[in-house]
């Protein structure tokens, strides 16, 4: 039996295979609200046959986005609008659904990517004051963020916790809280951007602290039976910044408040960094937190090939593999693999006459791109 198509379990959550399709901005959200892209994205890779589909970096508040695209659910507006879509999935498909609950911190107020990548809005734009752990710019050129006070904490947090009990009311069946690529919380866990002087910065501990209060609020305000997990950045590619040894500690505390897997990423902290990115260039560092922490964890990062893949469950080095650009490549991706590895997945009864056709499994079974 093919391990990447094996069922596993989170808490009371099913999925029929290990295959995730990532949370991948979409940058077409109106007032964070979804729209009919997501509706057709969404709906689109609900029927591909992976093992769970999790929604896009979604903001807990509106400064709190990206751009001003991005999408929110701080407000009944987002809250419908998304339900909407969630429907629509529900629908057509039985997959289960997550969301992945974020705060851009000094990185939000940006422009579009196709319009200006790392680029902050100027005032002309629309620009908002950002904020941050304290009050390091995100780079030459960018605003400086207002460091966060006692209120804003309490804010920030409450934010994530209002989110949660939307997303609770959609009826998503899994959280993903967004402490990975630069953002308000990794911002607080680096040492090259938290440079408080309060109980929230300086030792490793310290750093630690507000995105384990945030972590906890959201653990007790989501169901019991729900799983709830984490993506983060596991280092910085930065002298004297997080990295992996950091990482596990996070983790390991992460664990004693009842997370329920780490999705394993890396870098995006600073526009300097310099990632060796390449085939599953962080399935080691995922390996890594697996071992060290015992705890499900979900490779990412230039993972295409159906056996490297099925290597990456099989071997040890990861509960899930996560999929994003190799996804939107061919949204039927886990179509392919369970050809290539003699496995089934779930289809529309609408597409029988393709997945059931003897040519594609006989082409992806004699093709190197098969292998």
């Amino acid at each position: 039996m093919s391990a990447l198509f094996s069922p596993a379990r989170l808490r009371e959550v099913e999925f029929p295979n290990r295959i995730v399709v990532s949370p991948m901005s979409q940058y077409s959200a109106e007032g964070g609200s979804a729209t009919d892209w997501h509706l057709m994205h969404l709906g689109q890779l609900a029927v591909s046959g992976a093992g769970l589909l999790i929604v896009e970096a979604t903001n807990v508040e509106p400064e709190g986005r990206i751009t001003q695209r991005c999408l929110g659910l701080y407000s009944d507006e987002n809250e419908a609008a998304l339900a909407r879509t969630v429907g629509f999935c529900r629908t057509h498909s039985d997959i289960p659904l997550g969301v992945q609950l974020a705060h851009a911190g000094r990185k939000g107020s940006a422009k579009l990517p196709w319009q200006g990548r790392a680029e902050p809005l100027s005032a002309a734009e629309g620009a908002w004051e950002t904020l941050s752990c304290s009050g390091i710019p995100r780079a030459d050129g960018w605003p400086v963020p207002r460091r966060m006070d006692d209120e804003d904490l309490v804010r920030v947090r409450d934010a994530h916790v209002a989110a949660v009990e939307r997303a609770r009311r959609i009826g998503f069946d899994l959280i993903e809280f967004n402490a990975a690529h630069g953002y308000l919380i990794h911002e607080f866990l680096s040492p090259l951007t938290n440079q408080r002087e309060d109980a929230y910065g300086g030792s490793l501990e310290a750093r630690l602290r507000y995105p384990l209060e945030v972590f906890q609020a959201m653990r007790a305000a989501w169901p019991e039976e729900k799983p709830l997990g984490v993506r983060l950045s596991a280092t910085d590619y930065a002298e004297g910044g997080w990295n992996i040894e950091d990482t596990v500690a996070f983790c390991r505390e992460l664990k004693s408040l009842g997370c329920d897997y780490i999705t394993v990423s890396s870098g995006g902290l600073l526009l300097e960094q310099r990632v060796p990115i390449g085939e599953g260039h962080q399935v080691e560092m995922a390996r890594t937190v697996r071992e060290a922490v015992d705890i499900p964890v979900m490779a990412i990062g230039m993972i295409f090939r159906p056996h490297h893949a099925e290597e990456i469950v099989a071997g040890g080095d990861a509960d899930f593999v996560a999929l994003a650009r190799g996804i939107l490549h061919d949204p039927h991706w886990p179509w392919h693999a369970a050809a290539a590895l003699g496995a089934d997945v779930t289809f529309p009864p609408q597409y029988i006459r393709a997945y059931k056709s003897g040519w594609l499994r006989e082409l992806r079974g004699h093709s190197p791109e098969g292998e």
